[in-house]
């Protein structure tokens, strides 16, 4: 359950992202020096020509209905939520630390709002860790 709710709220702070890029929430809400702006603008906030806002948005979504059905009583003891959530999670934590490299070292900025997607991630990580022993008792 944890999973869900961190993937659901950090879904919400990526489809914002995505929508202010297409232009749509008006301008960005951010603390600090405009450093979100700079980030979202940058060659960081595409990947292979998509915006990375939208790849998060749809991850954190299929991550967050992958989590909701693990918690269905029916597979209470199943084994391949955890796997498919395995699968998606470490990816993104490598991506994510590709995305940090990107904002901290050769932008040499900061994002609130991409804070919120590395830590829930990384949160992530560590509960898909502590529950991988779903379905061998």
């Amino acid at each position: 359950m944890g999973i869900a709710m961190a993937s659901l709220v950090s879904g919400i702070v990526a489809l914002y992202l995505h929508l202010w890029k297409l232009g749509i929430t008006g301008s960005l809400i951010c603390t600090g020096s405009g450093g979100c702006e700079y980030v979202q603008g940058s060659r960081y906030g595409w990947f292979l020509g998509v915006d990375v806002a939208l790849i998060g948005t749809v991850g954190y979504a299929l991550l967050f209905v992958t989590a909701l059905i693990g918690t269905f009583s029916r597979y209470e003891n199943a084994a391949w939520p955890n796997t498919v959530m395995q699968w998606m999670i470490w990816p993104a934590v490598l991506f994510t630390l590709r995305l940090k490299y990107g904002e901290f070292i050769v932008l040499r900025s900061f994002c609130p709002w991409c804070a919120i997607s590395a830590t829930t991630i990384v949160l992530c990580a560590v509960l898909v860790v502590w529950d991988r022993g779903r379905g061998r008792e």
